[in-house]
C-alpha cells in the first residue's frame, strides 16, 4: 500500500502557516503582557459595556470554566474587572486599562495579518477566506482559535 507524503495533504500548508502566523503573533503580544488567548477575550469585551461569562463562553466557543480562567489571570492584571449582576451572576468589563489596551493589540494583529497575508494578492486572500469561513460553517467549528 503506497504511503502519502506529508506535503501531499493541504492541512499539512494549513499548519505549517497557522503555526507560523499564530507563534509570531503570540511572540508579539507577549511584550505587552498577554497571551492571545487573552487578546481574543479581551476583544470579545471590547464592544460591549459587559457581559455575562456564560454569554462570553457562547460568544467564543469555549467553557464556562475556560472563560473564568481567562478572566481569573485579566482580573490579576489590573485589565478586566468583575461586577455582580444584582444576584444574577457577574458581568465583566474592560477596565480603562484594558480597554485603551485593545486598539495597539488590534493594531498588532493587522500588521501581523498583512505580514503573512498581504503577500497575497487580493483577489486570492478574498478567496482563501472563503475557502476557510465555508470550511468552518460546513464543519459546524465554533470555538475561536486562541491557542
Amino acid at each position: 500500500m503506497p504511503v502519502s507524503n506529508l506535503t501531499e495533504h493541504t492541512g499539512y500548508w494549513l499548519r505549517m502557516v497557522s503555526n507560523a502566523v499564530s507563534q509570531d503573533f503570540a511572540r508579539k503580544v507577549a511584550v505587552e503582557g498577554v497571551t492571545v488567548a487573552e487578546w481574543s477575550f479581551m476583544r470579545a469585551l471590547f464592544d460591549g459595556d459587559g457581559t455575562a461569562p456564560t454569554a462570553l463562553a457562547d460568544q467564543m466557543g469555549m467553557t464556562r470554566g475556560a472563560i473564568s480562567k481567562l478572566a481569573d489571570r485579566l482580573v490579576s492584571k489590573g485589565l478586566v474587572s468583575r461586577a455582580e449582576a444584582g444576584g444574577r451572576g457577574q458581568i465583566l468589563s474592560l477596565t480603562p486599562t484594558g480597554r485603551a489596551q485593545v486598539p495597539a493589540l488590534a493594531a498588532m494583529a493587522d500588521a501581523n495579518e498583512a505580514e503573512y497575508f498581504g503577500l497575497l494578492t487580493g483577489e486570492d486572500r478574498e478567496a482563501l477566506g472563503r475557502i476557510l469561513q465555508s470550511l468552518v460553517e460546513r464543519r459546524g467549528l465554533t470555538q475561536a482559535p486562541v491557542d
